[in-house]
């Protein structure tokens, strides 16, 4: 690990992550190779950069916090909406048996799974579609992540969660920042816990662009 990483989980430290499962993971994962050759040098900062199709990679210490928020038995099946870069579904795959993550742009999720054949990652399940349906056909899940920002939960999500899951999304305007909020299912209903501020893209629930 270079010295740009120490500085990394240093940062993310005093963040207030604390679960050395989820520090070690973000420290295994070679963020640069997730990033624009352009964006090379400021791989390891603690920002959002942007990548194709008008999306972005999340600020490291968002990445931290989602998945602090639902990290629980490594036993557990993921869905995650937004593949995006591959960044934030490569620390999960480190921490789950199962992740399963669905993306709307073609050409993003091809260049994401080429990172995680390059990284091993044996344990993901790749699908172009339309994240706000999730994958019916993999469902029940234990976690859902959505790393877009929705003005509510779609509710073919909650209708996919297991009893005892946990649900992390950013709930607001798509134009300002986002609640993220964490819902857990339970038999007498659902029990929402705002973590705080962040800003997302919007999800969007339209056909995929292959």
């Amino acid at each position: 690990m270079d010295l740009r990483q120490v500085r990394l989980i240093m940062d993310l430290r005093q963040n207030g992550i604390q679960d050395v499962n989820v520090l070690s993971a973000i420290e295994k994962t070679p963020r640069h190779l997730f990033v624009p050759e352009n964006f090379q040098e400021e791989a390891y900062e603690n920002t959002a950069l942007p990548i194709e199709s008008g999306q972005t990679i999340s600020q490291p210490a968002v990445v931290a916090m989602m998945t602090e928020a639902i990290v629980g038995d490594k036993r557990l099946r993921v869905l995650e909406i937004g593949t995006g870069s591959g960044y934030q579904t490569s620390v999960l795959a480190q921490l789950f048996r199962r992740v399963y993550t669905i993306e709307r742009h073609g050409n993003l999720l091809k260049t994401a799974q080429a990172r995680f054949d390059k990284l091993g990652l044996h344990n993901v399940t790749t699908r172009l579609g339309d994240g706000t349906k999730g994958w019916p056909e993999q469902a029940p899940f234990d976690r859902i992540l959505v790393t877009a920002g929705a003005t509510e939960i779609p509710e073919a999500l909650l209708d996919q969660l297991r009893i005892g899951g946990i649900l992390v999304i950013p709930i607001g305007p798509s134009s300002d920042a986002q609640s993220l909020q964490r819902v857990r299912k339970e038999a007498d209903g659902l029990h929402v816990e705002d973590l705080g501020l962040v800003r997302f893209v919007p999800l969007v629930g339209e056909p995929p662009v292959r």
